[in-house]
């Protein structure tokens, strides 16, 4: 190790660039960045990367669950000669700087994954090695290790305190994670206070409890952290805690350990002082002295050679399969998929059809993995003979939703795999949190719900869904599918896979009558078209899922009535509402009336129709049939709304001769 000095000259000028960038925006959180200075001083020599290629795939991950830390980030990864500047530190928190106010995926070379929603950087971590454990099972040998990483997660007292870090380090333990390496910021503030307030276990006895090793240390002693660091390098049989004794805002003048610095600037008097303090120059802002940027510069010059040698291991490979494999993980083929055929007539719940669908791309791609929370054979997510992960493909996440979602995020994010979730669609509500980060970082992860609406029956309205429909549709960019019938939903997963984007699949429980192959599917990318047209209608009817067939037939029912209603299937909402006038023109008559018809809350189908059919309470416990016939989901209820939305008197019709 170099002389402390120097070290300290380091780490103070990651603190008083993290709290130069905190002043100018006059905004920010400037007390973590300073009391984590020491501990990344130290780490920029173990860590395993190479700035001028943020994608090695053999790198080292490094999380930042507190994103809230985000000039600690910025400054630590411009010093370590990523493509951040130094005026792009200058314009923290400013809009369309490459520095934002909490750390985003593709916005900031070498951030790995979105953080600052507390907790959801440690299950990211989680996801991370679960992903280089299942890569360096297919991809090593014993002669050719291509996967040999570590992961680091940087975390808070605010972390630890949410349950989503139970869930997922509950999970690592389990899983014998060797490679990750969680430090842990123990500075015992948040910002009510002191974390007593409100906390009070013993983390080191939880993580042990967990199946963790577990490290304790003074996170200012420079000797401390390495000999901890260069501890952990060696091999390890489980996941490792370092908690990290520190104080918040390290190095100020007068505010160490308050408080007040975890989301307010110190002060331009405060910042100067602490300058002057420390042998810098207190007139002096973003200032990097220039052995300190040398240092941290020659303490990264390993990573392109380190990459260099890997590149070089795989021109020497002795194994032709150990090549191939890589290049199948890293470059999936869709056109080997050979998708089920479903009889149409038959009645299949599009549960089982999904279910189908996922074995048949899991043949097809290798890196296709997955797994539910203690639901697979529920959810129908089981691929058959696949084994357990991770030397399998199936993942056992137990029943953790939000953790699952946080985890396949960054599973996805990894760059062999390509990793789905499942769970009832009513318990999508634990896992939200993780769904808005996908969307936001346009991260293809793909979000199996099953058991999709009233249809779930005798187990009552705590497990019948009703608003989430609408909740997921309004996060921007993520799309929400929910297939007609096993035929339509294997054309939505043909969308699905080749979207740079989150997709969510809303699947029924019962069966649902599987319609005419032969319909023009080109138009399923375009989220919804039309399945009946009829010259001279007076109505549309727009229906997904379930209440696809009912709506056909009530169409029938009222052509023999004298009302002609043309039918669309609507099974991606978002992406029809991104189509041009002119398309959902051709879909959507205006010259007719609109009915939306749905087993859902179901406001955002007002953006289309005149009335909407859907859930105006929540459910109850029944058999299924009965609850869809209460609620007016059937023919007669269907075309009942219609007549009242014409204004015209309910004429009963027989379907005798009527074609669907």
């Amino acid at each position: 190790m170099i002389e402390k000095d120097m070290l300290q000259k380091m780490a103070n000028t990651i603190r008083f660039l993290a709290a130069d960038m905190v002043q100018e925006a006059n905004s920010g959180h400037p007390g973590a960045p300073m009391g984590l200075a020491d501990i990344v001083t130290i780490l920029s020599y173990y860590l395993k990367h190479n700035p001028k290629n943020p994608n090695w795939l053999n790198r080292d991950r490094l999380v930042f669950s507190g994103g809230h830390a985000s000039s600690l980030i910025y400054s630590f990864y411009h010093l370590l000669g990523y493509d951040i500047s130094l005026e792009d530190l200058k314009n923290f928190r400013k809009v369309g700087s490459k520095t934002p106010g909490h750390p985003e995926y593709r916005e900031v070379p070498g951030v790995e994954i979105t953080t600052g929603p507390l907790g959801q950087g440690v299950a990211n971590a989680v996801g991370f090695s679960l992903a280089s454990k299942y890569s360096a099972n297919v991809l090593n040998s014993e002669s050719a290790k291509l996967i040999d990483h570590k992961v680091y997660c940087l975390c808070g007292d605010g972390d630890l305190e949410e349950g989503i870090s139970y869930e997922a380090c509950a999970l690592a333990g389990h899983q014998k994670l060797d490679n990750l390496v969680l430090i842990y910021d123990s500075n015992h503030i948040t910002i009510e206070g002191n974390t007593t307030v409100a906390w009070s276990e013993d983390v080191k006895l939880r993580f042990e409890a967990q199946g963790w090793q577990v490290y304790k240390i003074d996170g200012h002693d420079f000797n401390q952290i390495d000999l901890v660091l260069s501890e952990v390098q060696q091999k390890q049989d489980k996941p490792v805690l370092i908690i990290a004794e520190t104080t918040i805002a390290k190095g100020s003048a007068t505010l160490e350990g308050d408080a007040h610095t975890h989301g307010s600037p110190l002060g331009e008097d405060e910042i100067r002082e602490s300058k002057k303090r420390a042998g810098f120059d207190p007139d002096k802002k973003f200032f990097i002295p220039d052995d300190v940027k040398v240092e941290f510069r020659e303490a990264d010059a390993k990573g392109e050679l380190l990459e260099r040698k890997w590149e070089k291991l795989l021109l020497d490979l002795p194994l032709k399969e150990q090549n191939e494999a890589l290049k199948a993980l890293l470059n999936p083929d869709f056109e080997k998929i050979e998708w089920p055929e479903f009889k149409e007539g038959s009645g299949v719940a599009t549960r089982d059809s999904n279910g189908k669908i996922l074995n048949a791309i899991a043949k097809a791609i290798p890196g296709f993995v997955g797994g539910s929370a203690d639901l697979g054979p529920s959810n129908k997510t089981v691929l058959n003979n696949m084994g357990d992960f991770p030397n399998g493909r199936n993942i056992h996440f137990g029943i953790r939703e939000h953790a699952m979602g946080a985890i396949t995020n960054a599973m996805n994010l990894y760059g062999t795999l390509m990793v789905y979730n499942a769970t009832f669609f009513v318990f999508s509500d634990y896992l939200k949190p993780a769904v808005r980060i996908a969307a936001l970082s346009g991260i293809r992860n793909f979000f199996i719900w099953t058991h999709d609406s009233i249809g779930v029956g005798e187990d009552g309205p705590t497990h019948q869904p009703i608003e989430q429909l609408s909740q997921f549709r309004a996060i921007p960019n993520f799309y929400t599918f929910r297939p007609a019938d096993a035929t339509e939903n294997i054309e939505c997963w043909k969308v699905a896979l080749r979207l740079n984007a989150p997709s969510g699949f809303v699947l029924s429980r019962q069966k649902l009558e599987t319609l005419k192959s032969k319909r023009d599917f080109g138009e399923v990318s375009k989220g919804g078209y039309l399945v009946k047209k009829r010259d001279g209608a007076t109505v549309t009817i727009l229906a997904t899922g379930s209440e696809l067939m009912p709506s056909l037939k009530a169409a029938c029912h009222l052509e023999i009535a004298g009302i002609k209603a043309n039918v669309a299937s609507i099974p991606c909402y978002e992406l029809f509402d991104e189509q041009s006038s002119e398309y959902k023109q051709n879909v959507i008559d205006l010259n007719t009336k609109v009915l939306a018809v749905e087993a859902s809350r179901g406001y955002e189908w007002y953006k289309y129709a005149d009335e909407v059919l859907g859930m105006q309470s929540f459910g109850e416990s029944g058999d299924a049939n009965i609850l869809f016939k209460k609620f007016g989901f059937t023919i007669k209820g269907i075309k009942q709304k219609v007549f009242e939305m014409l204004g015209s008197e309910y004429v009963e019709t027989e379907i005798n001769g009527c074609e669907i």
